[in-house]
């Protein structure tokens, strides 16, 4: 392995320079943006991997365990994270026996993840998952070259590994199911945040909607904040316009549905009769609303567990190219949308892109 001598004599820097850029404090010592990159360039061509275990304290000897760090947005669905972490524990204690592996939860801001410096110097973690980035995060993401593997988790990329789902193709069947039930005034409950997913989920319904024959008034598309809250002033708002309610509302997160339908039943409107709605997701208290919602599942456990495997195959060198996994969505039907309790529909096959 490449020491930070042959680092620093590559990219002609002192190897005191050399240090403080791959321990991540080049810009606390005002070293320039380009001696910067010439330094990591020249790491990435020697293939120098940071020795975690000479920056960790050790007790006992204990062996020190390879780190895989879970990237997560502070503002947007943490709802979803506990899912999440049990997908992931249960794929590590599945291979404990052959090796074990520690998790650090590292907390960011969307928007500003070119600010944790770590991702980039691999110095607190041997590998990473990076959950729901906003598309500013994307492009930096694609404009640097971390020196550890990472795996993207709900979102596309063509140079980065990625476990996801087709966004576009679900907003087009809940768009479908409701043409389904006859609707042709019908309205989206939006989260107000940066993210490609949610993007495409309600670009795929409305274009399919129009498609079909529905119309989506421009007062009827609300974007509010991603929570029960946003999605309760998000109907205030439809039902302050005065105009006739759409007959249904999709909610491209079950947070802001849990909200919608609360404010729903205040103004005395009965769903479904009156409205029918759905949500995405599937968090376990869309089975405890009233009346319980009609959604997406979103298969976070068999996902994080792909996140996982793909992640340790590259930490182990197993892939020399990114891989991709593209899951199966479905909607779960229950009682905000249609007395069909039971019923499921396939949105998309599993399909495996190398």
């Amino acid at each position: 392995m490449a020491s930070i001598k042959e680092i620093a004599q590559l990219a002609n820097v002192s190897q005191g320079t050399a240090s403080m850029v791959l321990n991540g404090k080049g810009d606390h010592y005002r070293i320039s943006a380009a001696t910067q990159e010439k330094i990591m360039e020249a790491a990435r061509r020697l293939n120098y991997q940071p020795n975690i275990s000479a920056r960790r304290l050790r007790s006992g000897g204990e062996t020190v365990l390879p780190i895989i760090a879970l990237f997560w947005s502070i503002d947007t669905r943490a709802a979803l994270i506990n899912r999440f972490l049990k997908g992931l524990q249960q794929s590590i204690n599945a291979i404990a026996d052959e090796q074990e592996y520690e998790i650090l939860i590292q907390p960011y801001v969307g928007t500003k993840l070119n600010e944790v410096h770590s991702l980039l110097t691999g110095t607190r973690f041997n590998g990473a998952i990076i959950a729901n980035p906003t598309e500013q995060d994307e492009a930096y993401l694609e404009e640097v070259t971390p020196m550890v593997p990472i795996v993207l988790y709900q979102r596309s990329s063509n140079k980065y590994s990625y476990v996801n789902v087709d966004s576009y193709l679900t907003g087009e069947k809940v768009a479908e199911l409701f043409a389904s039930r006859g609707h042709r005034q019908v309205g989206v409950i939006v989260p107000d945040v940066s993210s490609s997913a949610i993007r495409l989920r309600m670009e795929g319904f409305l274009n399919k909607g129009r498609e079909l024959g529905m119309e989506i008034q421009e007062q009827h598309l609300v974007f509010e904040d991603f929570s029960e809250r946003g999605g309760y002033q998000a109907v205030q708002r439809l039902l302050a316009h005065g105009s006739a309610l759409p007959t249904a509302l999709f909610s491209a997160s079950d947070q802001m549905a849990v909200g919608a339908l609360m404010a729903l039943n205040e103004a005395g409107k009965a769903v479904p009769q009156d409205v029918e709605i759905v949500g995405h997701d599937d968090d376990e208290i869309t089975q405890y609303t009233v009346p319980t919602l009609t959604t997406v599942h979103l298969p976070v456990e068999q996902m994080a567990d792909a996140c996982f495997h793909l992640l340790a195959g590259m930490m182990q060198h197993r892939y020399q190219q990114s891989v991709s996994k593209v899951f199966e969505t479905h909607l779960v039907i229950r009682r905000s949308c249609g007395d069909f309790q039971g019923r499921t529909s396939s949105l998309n096959a599993d399909s495996d892109v190398t």
